[in-house]
């Protein structure tokens, strides 16, 4: 019985020890780039693994959900996650960051250099700090490369950015410069947040997204149209969850994506709107809304896509 008993126990350890092994296989950088737009509900959250196996996670959506969705698409020994981009400081698409720093090693944060006076930025700052994880603040023009894939920062501006700085909301916890003793400023920049937010375009081959966070049709008219019409935009990601004001006719018309992400919740405050949907298909954009189709899974090798989703609710 004794032999048997430790038998059970080699030959379950050796079918353990396989199922990790050829998990592990499994995960191993295919030489594709994998998209995944997670459903957080009302928010924002989405990682992409690079074809050389780096990642980076764009948003994280209000709260820690968008932790299962890393749980399911990371490879399981990974705990390092080489690039945040954060598009702007609101909930909605920042406090699942939080977790994030708490649970993942960061090689970096991508933002752009505006604040607000929130404890859930607050805490993402220290968490910063606290783990001393470099700051890249991006403007329009600005380039990052991962390989073999290209981030090229579509918004904000040098001119829109100047707008917060004039204002006496500016202030940073990251910044080597200022003392512990600084305090989060208490006026927001002119106009909307939103305004502000990094709108970047991700290119692999001849696959081309446009990740655009939630800025709005008030800003879209002063976007590098360069970047955006020299090359096809297979995959949006919807601006502001399909808001009414998230983009006009003009937009769409430039960029003309074949596949139209819309990141919403089930309490979803009208999102998105029968106004933008119309939009979407007059240009005979396809949709999927993670509300809907839960996690969106899209796949190239430089030179096709796959797109594919799974209910996770």
């Amino acid at each position: 019985m004794e032999f048997k008993l430790r038998y059970g126990y080699v030959v379950s350890g050796a079918v353990i020890g396989l199922v990790l092994l050829v998990s592990a296989v499994l995960t191993l950088p295919d030489g594709k780039l994998h998209l995944v737009f997670c459903n957080v509900g009302q928010g924002d959250g989405a990682y992409v693994r690079f074809p050389d196996g780096h990642d980076m996670v764009v948003d994280g959506g209000p709260d820690a959900s968008i932790l299962t969705c890393l749980g399911r698409h990371m490879p399981f020994w990974d705990k390092t996650i080489d690039i945040v981009v954060s598009t702007h400081p609101q909930a909605d698409h920042m406090n699942g960051l939080l977790p994030i720093f708490d649970r993942y090693t960061v090689g970096k944060v991508m933002r752009s250099d505006v604040d607000v006076p929130t404890q859930g930025y607050k805490g993402l700052l220290e968490r910063i700090k606290k783990k001393s994880v470099p700051v890249e603040y991006v403007t329009t023009g600005d380039q990052v490369s991962v390989g073999s894939t290209t981030l090229s920062v579509v918004w904000p501006s040098e001119q829109q950015m100047a707008k917060a700085k004039n204002s006496s909301f500016v202030t940073s916890l990251v910044r080597n410069e200022m003392s512990d003793k600084n305090v989060l400023g208490i006026e927001a920049p002119p106009g909307d947040v939103n305004d502000y937010a990094v709108v970047f375009r991700l290119s692999y081959g001849e696959f081309d997204a446009l990740f655009t966070g939630d800025a709005d049709a008030r800003v879209e008219a002063d976007y590098d149209e360069r970047v955006l019409a020299e090359r096809h935009i297979e995959v949006l990601k919807v601006p502001h969850h399909g808001s009414r004001t998230g983009m006009t006719d003009e937009f769409l018309d430039l960029v003309r994506p074949d596949v139209a992400i819309i990141s919403v919740g089930k309490n979803n405050y009208g999102h998105p709107t029968a106004e933008i949907l119309s939009r979407l298909a007059i240009v005979k954009s396809k949709v999927l809304r993670t509300d809907k189709d839960g996690d969106i899974e899209i796949v190239s090798d430089g030179r096709s896509f796959t797109v594919s989703s799974k209910r996770n609710n």
